[in-house]
């Protein structure tokens, strides 16, 4: 399905507003995203578009601009641990009244988006004529509207899908190990239903086996994928985890936590990343300091 058939960016601040309301006023990326997609109906082949190569599809990387443009308006404001949450004036927007009628909602957001974006349009326009940039980055304005580099994410994924089956396999093992796993196989061989390895957990005084799934895809994992791992797991456990570079459709996440079921713990591409950015497992993070300097020219006066 064509990229064209996804929603822009602005049509889709009201539904992520309201994914932040319904989270109690705060939300992280993820949480934003899936409840986002709930609340506006995106099919599986919406959710499957990839935005370029990857690693974000479509509808994930419109949304992050979403929540960049909705701080740019004042409405959302986001913490270095990449949780965002409402604004005062977001709140006041988001009235009992307005959200009941999500049509008023969707043209109050407007309203205050026309204003704004004919506003970061002009000053784009004049960095042009002035020959300091050509883009929206430029205008001070990035995805997230964080400091992080952007593109560090898109590096990983790229350098975990060059990795051989095999190597992938035992980068996950390495991974749980260092999350606390005391012992982890890899046992993906023919004729195992899909499962690659299996880990036990301790948990205080209590511990448990956990089979684990390794799927290096560029795209995004149906909820089939998560049918068929649970059906490997029955009668030898009850505890699942399934790890994908690509992302999980809102129906895979649905059929995770399905009622009845023993559930299936998803790790996506985004999350991924930055657990082997946490262990430190070929992710180094460098921290940079940043002087403050100030002139008291009281001081030069009394000399």
């Amino acid at each position: 399905m064509p990229g064209e058939t996804i929603p822009p960016y602005h049509e889709m601040l009201w539904a992520t507003l309201v994914a932040v309301s319904d989270s109690g006023g705060s939300a992280s990326v993820s949480e934003i995203v899936e409840l986002a997609i709930k609340y506006e109906g995106y099919s599986d082949e919406q959710q499957a578009v990839m935005h370029g190569d990857g690693p974000k599809t479509e509808i994930q990387y419109r949304l992050s601009w979403a929540r960049t443009y909705l701080k740019g308006m004042g409405l959302l404001t986001n913490s270095k641990r990449g949780v965002w949450s409402l604004t005062s004036a977001g709140h006041g927007l988001l009235t009992p009244d307005m959200m009941a009628n999500a049509e008023r909602g969707r043209e109050a957001v407007h309203a205050l988006w026309s204003p704004y974006a004919v506003e970061l349009h002009r000053s784009q326009r004049e960095k042009r004529l002035a020959g300091e940039g050509t883009g929206t980055e430029d205008s001070g304005l990035t995805s997230e509207g964080e400091a992080d580099a952007p593109d560090w994410k898109e590096q990983l994924l790229d350098a975990l899908m060059a990795m051989s089956p095999d190597g992938f396999e035992r980068l996950a093992q390495r991974l749980l190990r260092e999350a606390g796993f005391i012992s982890t196989a890899v046992t993906g061989r023919s004729g195992d239903g899909g499962i690659d390895g299996l880990g036990v957990y301790r948990l205080s005084l209590v511990s448990f086996p956990v089979f684990y799934q390794c799927k290096r895809y560029a795209g995004s994992v149906g909820s089939g994928a998560v049918r068929d791992f649970r059906g490997a797991m029955a009668g030898r456990g009850d505890k699942g985890l399934l790890i994908t570079t690509g992302t999980f459709t809102a129906a895979a996440k649905a059929e995770a936590t399905r009622d009845g079921a023993p559930p299936v713990d998803l790790i996506d591409g985004e999350q991924l990343c930055d657990l082997l950015r946490e262990y430190e497992l070929g992710v180094t993070t460098a921290i940079r300091q940043v002087q403050d300097i100030s002139v008291d020219p009281s001081f030069f006066a009394r000399i």
